[in-house]
């Protein structure tokens, strides 16, 4: 039997740690045998969650024979985990155990240093701050989840659910992940397959950075042709210098932010425009339709007339497919 141990800590967002609590508990093999032991644990008997007080028995000791690890997100509030978290997370993962964190549970992955030199995601509210924080990690901040294999991070709470569906099929088939699903009323794969919905805001940049000019200039001139030359000679730098400086602004490159950028305006013509897949593309620089509906689909996960479909006002005229 698998062993998954759900670590809470101090200020767990309750739906964190609940949603692979009942996931895994629930997952049945066809001859009705549960194939995974779930097991709370915390640093302490009591976890503060919430206004709630909850009781736990096991202590870190029981991560050392866990066969997998979840760290859901909780508040930042009381600073970062313990030292003995730390080392115990360390442990695991030096043991092979894998390892798994929901929405910004990430951050305390990223203080164990389990994160370095690895793909990660969270919160996208939070996917800045674990950038500038931690330059070492390569954060995504448009999936769901990200799987290298013994370590995976989820976005929001519900990222976190479709993670642990995911490490089911890897553990034991579609078939019996989709059963679980079906039990937690929820798809096997959402339509958008790993990618976040990106809400309206630009991309992250801290408050008085020097690089705010030049940002307000491409956000300016997202339908013109813009390269990382014009950007570099906006800037006054030279093109490996601006692009050091941006990725460590803004925890990504030149290049990612003004594709962002443009999904960005596309998906606000999308909500808010009845006009064509065909005029978006240029008004948001994408060059062509064709351009536009792959990095759309790339970034967001879908098309823009799924896009549309399910955020427009109202229905979009078939002419519109993309």
């Amino acid at each position: 039997m698998h062993t998954v141990a759900i670590l809470a800590l101090d200020d767990v967002v309750p739906f964190d740690l609940a949603a692979p609590m009942q996931v895994f508990d629930w997952t049945r093999l066809p001859d009705g045998r549960s194939p995974y032991r779930v097991r709370l644990c915390a640093e302490s008997p009591e976890v503060r969650t919430d206004g709630l007080v909850l009781r736990v028995d096991r202590g870190l000791d029981a991560l050392e024979d866990a066969d997998t690890i979840i760290v859901p997100g909780r508040s930042e509030e009381n600073g970062p985990p313990s030292d003995g978290v730390l080392a115990a997370l360390r442990q695991a993962a030096a043991a092979g155990t894998r390892i798994a964190s929901v929405c910004v549970g990430a951050f305390v992955l990223a203080e164990a240093g389990l994160l370095d030199g690895l793909r990660a995601t969270t919160h996208w509210m939070a996917a800045a701050e674990l950038a500038r924080r931690h330059p070492r990690i390569e954060v995504q901040p448009d999936v769901l989840y990200v799987d290298n294999g013994q370590i995976l991070t989820s976005a929001g709470a519900a990222a976190g659910l479709d993670m642990c569906l995911h490490m089911i099929r890897r553990d034991l088939g579609s078939a019996v992940a989709a059963h679980a699903a079906r039990m937690c009323v929820v798809p096997l794969e959402r339509e958008g397959g790993q990618a976040q919905f990106i809400v309206h805001e630009h991309p992250p940049v801290p408050r008085g950075s020097d690089l705010e000019p030049v940002l307000e200039w491409i956000e300016d001139h997202l339908a013109d042709e813009v390269t990382l030359g014009a950007m570099a000679a906006r800037s006054g730098m030279s093109e490996r210098t601006f692009s050091r400086r941006f990725r460590e602004q803004t925890g990504t490159t030149p290049l990612q932010w003004l594709l962002r950028a443009r999904v960005r305006r596309a998906q606000y013509l999308l909500e808010n425009s009845d006009h064509t897949v065909e005029r978006i593309a240029q008004q948001a620089g994408f060059g062509s339709p064709t351009a536009f509906r792959e990095r759309f689909r790339r970034v967001v996960g879908t098309t823009p007339y799924a896009y549309r479909s399910a955020f427009h006002g109202k229905p979009a005229a078939p002419a519109n497919r993309a």
